[in-house]
């Protein structure tokens, strides 16, 4: 038997006010894979997105209620996400109806980057930036 649990990663999470909304837009405009969602109707108690060059994000429906252990403010979240083509990606995200908020630009520490906000408001940089090797 093959084990395809991923490695350790970090997970970024999100909460929604419309999850299932956010869920279709984050898989159209941006190419995120739906990888499994939990939750009854609207609600969704846990989703996990994969990103296709690796980790990804788990979100779900936001709480209002006085016992919930995870508070986050839906639309408070950023993250800064690598693609290889971020002027493909730029364009697929906007004709989505991603809230452009700077245009595609190159960076002084070689990166080429944009930025935009998705429909709950949530800001997303995605660029080529890697980051720096690690430390032995």
């Amino acid at each position: 038997m093959t084990d395809n649990t991923p490695s350790p990663q970090v997970w970024p999470t999100l909460r929604a006010r419309d999850a299932r909304g956010l869920i279709r837009f984050l898989v159209e405009a941006f190419g995120f894979e739906e990888t499994a969602v939990y939750g009854e109707g609207e609600r969704v108690d846990h989703a996990q997105l994969s990103w296709p060059l690796g980790g990804g994000i788990m979100l779900g429906s936001v709480r209002d209620t006085p016992d919930d252990k995870w508070t986050l403010e839906p639309g408070t979240f950023g993250a800064y996400v690598v693609t290889d083509d971020p002027d493909a990606l730029h364009a697929r995200a906007i004709a989505s109806g991603a809230r452009l908020v700077q245009e595609p630009y190159d960076t002084d520490y070689g990166s080429r980057d944009f930025t935009v906000r998705d429909p709950e408001g949530n800001l997303w940089s995605f660029g080529t930036y890697r980051g720096e090797p690690r430390k032995g």
